[in-house]
């Protein structure tokens, strides 16, 4: 491997613009099976691990939900979460404040769910182990 091809760095973090980084960060936490890693001091940003991945929740002020699949604030991000059950994890992650999108493109592979901000992720048995 040439030096033109060696990498800068690895990923650190994948972060989510949000109006309460706390209030995210524990919908994640518990959707996933993380743990809180830092919050700076005015609250402003904290991130969440599994001891692999970075999952960091920053505040954004004003903040506008993103209205993806239609309307005309596109997505922000989205995670994609692979799943063993599909029927369970949408019940579960309802429980945890997530609501399921009104548009549906692939149902029988992936339901797209909103976050308590608003942010669109995925739970789909593709991939799943």
């Amino acid at each position: 491997m040439t030096s033109a091809h060696l990498p800068v760095g690895r990923l650190g973090a994948t972060s989510i613009d949000c109006p309460n980084p706390a209030e995210l960060a524990d919908f994640y936490a518990a959707l996933l099976g993380m743990r809180r890693l830092v919050e700076t001091p005015d609250g402003g940003v904290v991130a969440i691990t599994d001891g692999a991945a970075i999952l960091a929740m920053m505040r954004v002020d004003p903040y506008v939900a993103p209205t993806w699949p239609a309307g005309d604030q596109p997505q922000q991000m989205h995670l994609d979460v692979s799943v063993d059950d599909l029927d369970r994890a949408i019940a579960a992650a309802e429980g945890l404040g997530a609501r399921q999108a009104a548009g549906q493109p692939q149902p029988a592979l992936w339901r797209v769910m909103l976050d308590p901000a608003g942010h669109p992720f995925c739970l789909t048995t593709v991939g799943a182990a």
